[in-house]
């Protein structure tokens, strides 16, 4: 990417981004729900334990690569050749692994099933090896409308599939399906708009470059993601598969949510952020821009998100998943502040810092080690609390450096989203006291809930003259002046 990204190429393309996740969360969100109905507790908590080791996995088929295709200045055909046929060979051998180490795996949580499904699952692998490359070039490009398209179909189609297998009785296989299928579609569909084809070619040239940037990012996801899933890894094996699904459901519920935002800042903002690495101001502005408005929408969201959580849960779910109503809350005050966590930490990157990335990933995990030890005896709420301190601890280490780089510290930037957290709370009360109006229906209570949360918000927002709303406004402008 060798020009500069212009801001209403940013505001579009961030828009469109949004639109894609916040579409494709929305029916994977209803499929969800109905999958929930017709499958146990159990048969998600077996798939979590699953995705434990492919997701690990994946870290090494895409991460490194991805990124510092997205973050170098100049991109060749050879470097794509050199990224996917990496990724490819990566994916064979922990496929490899995966296969013969899978009944080791199944004997470890005393459950033969796990054999067959990780085995099938892990296929996915090599999808992500081409994936990664296609949504590198998508995303330097910034045509985030192009993966609108094809994603919505794709989860579309995989969630019919799956909704038909759950139906007809298959239990945890309809889950493993619309895995596999939604993979298998996109990279399909994107073969179609998406002007790259693999070839089988590597330069050590290249290989120098994109892994002396990419080393650092995969090791550092690598650190993140291994004790992401450590939780789930002690709580399926000390406890029992049911109780990790309702810990797991309570934490997608508003990860579900923060995903659509927050991946999509990720998704576009890096490319953005990374055409202006030699201009830290023009960062500085876009970061502090990009933690306001973020906050703004994730804040209130989270927050009505835990008040309503109950009713929503019984509503949406049925009875049987009241337990994890209290994981839903919990895990709404860690997705909060994801904001400050992807800003941040996307800013360094795009200067291309990566060693430092990879030093703050260390000083974070360790801490989460000493808390996840101490945490682990009291049960899995606690481990839950763990993971919420362990995150506000981390949003002063993630800050950190940017002082530094951009002068711009974590007291600047807590102070800048202020206001949005206590509007939310504000909000949140108000909310919560009209459950004393003792409705007979719950789905009356969450409708009436979320319109007056909405309307209190936004009015008491434009009322204090907050500068998001007319940025949102400048968004929303953007988006249809460019259809």
């Amino acid at each position: 990417m060798t020009n500069t990204v212009s801001k209403n190429q940013v505001i579009t393309s961030l828009m469109w981004k949004l639109i894609e996740r916040g579409g494709n969360q929305s029916i994977s969100f209803i499929v969800s729900l109905i999958l929930a109905r017709l499958l146990t507790p159990e048969d998600y908590g077996l798939v979590a334990l699953i995705l434990v080791f492919t997701t690990f996995a994946n870290i090494f088929v895409q991460s490194g690569f991805s990124t510092s295709l997205i973050q170098k200045k100049e991109v060749s055909s050879i470097d794509y050749s050199t990224a996917f046929s990496c990724s490819l060979l990566i994916a064979s051998i922990l496929y490899s692994m995966i296969y013969f180490a899978a009944p080791t795996i199944a004997r470890f949580y005393d459950d033969a099933r796990i054999i067959l499904i990780l085995r099938v699952f892990s296929v996915t692998l090599f999808a992500g090896a081409i994936n990664s490359v296609q949504v590198a070039i998508i995303s330097r490009n910034m045509k985030f409308k192009v993966l609108f398209r094809t994603s919505t179909i794709a989860v579309v189609i995989s969630g019919l599939v799956g909704i038909f297998l759950a139906y007809n009785g298959y239990g945890v296989w309809a889950l493993v399906s619309q895995q596999l299928i939604n993979q298998v579609l996109i990279i399909g569909l994107l073969f179609i708009t998406v002007n790259w084809r693999p070839s089988f070619y590597i330069s050590k040239t290249s290989l120098r470059e994109l892994f002396g940037f990419g080393s650092n990012i995969l090791v550092t996801n690598l650190l993140a993601t291994t004790f992401l899933n450590l939780r789930n890894l002690l709580i399926g094996k000390i406890f029992n598969p049911s109780i990790l699904g309702f810990y797991n459901r309570g934490m997608q519920f508003p990860a579900a949510f923060v995903a659509n935002i927050n991946g999509s800042i990720q998704s576009v903002m890096l490319p953005a952020y990374s055409s202006y690495q030699d201009d830290t101001k023009a960062i500085r502005s876009m970061v502090r821009r990009s933690i306001k408005m973020s906050s703004f929408i994730i804040f209130p969201m989270m927050t009505g998100l835990a008040v309503i959580a109950e009713p929503l849960i019984l509503v949406l779910l049925t009875e049987k998943w009241l337990p994890a109503v209290i994981y839903v809350q919990v895990y709404c005050a860690v997705y909060s502040i994801m904001p400050i966590h992807t800003a941040n930490l996307l800013a360094i990157k795009a200067l291309g810092h990566s060693g430092t990335i990879l030093k703050l990933e260390i000083i974070k995990k360790t801490i989460d080690v000493i808390v996840l030890v101490i945490t682990v005896p009291f049960g899995v709420f606690m481990i839950a609390l763990g993971e919420l301190l362990t995150g506000l601890i981390s949003t002063v280490i993630n800050a950190y450096p940017n002082k530094k780089y951009l002068d711009y510290s974590i007291k600047e930037q807590w102070m800048d989203i202020l206001p949005s957290i206590l509007l939310s709370l504000f909000m949140g009360v108000m909310v919560y006291l009209l459950k004393y109006l003792h409705l007979n229906s719950n789905v009356v209570l969450i409708s009436l809930q979320i319109i007056i949360g909405v309307v209190i918000y936004f009015v008491f927002a434009f009322v204090l003259k907050f500068e998001e709303v007319s940025y949102l406004r400048t968004m929303l402008k953007g988006l249809k002046s460019k259809r």
